[in-house]
């Protein structure tokens, strides 16, 4: 079982993030989910991604192993999770649908909204080498 971080995890990370990033950031319904969802919806949004990173961390990278590496297992979710959210802004500020300056609040949101599939997407790549 393999419980380090090192650049294959990274790349694999950022990949699976890129895979699912790239389709969701081009939707326009994306865009307005991120314009129009309440806080309270958002905070829902990023709660379920968290759960369900944590479950398929648990259960396939970990094989439900966390025992004596709980901080490995919390910090490997949080990893991922900002990666994800990292490739996500990158693309939205390529297709120039990131409004920092102007809208940050619009730029937070949308990154929330489209982290979660490509947080998913990220964890599940990475997965594939584990044993």
């Amino acid at each position: 079982m393999k419980w380090s971080f090192n650049i294959e995890d990274a790349s694999q990370i950022f990949v699976g993030a890129f895979a699912l990033a790239v389709p969701i950031s081009f939707s326009e319904e994306a865009w307005r989910l991120g314009e129009t969802l309440p806080a309270t919806n958002l905070m829902l949004l990023f709660t379920l991604s968290v759960v369900f990173l944590g479950l398929y961390t648990y259960e396939s990278v970990f094989q439900r192993q966390i025992s004596n590496r709980k901080w490995v297992f919390v910090s490997r979710i949080v990893i991922a999770y900002l990666m994800a959210a990292f490739v996500v802004a990158l693309v939205l500020f390529c297709i120039d649908k990131l409004p920092l300056i102007d809208d940050p609040i619009v730029s937070f949101k949308r990154v929330i909204v489209i982290t979660m599939p490509a947080s998913m997407g990220a964890i599940i790549v990475d997965s594939f080498d584990k044993e």
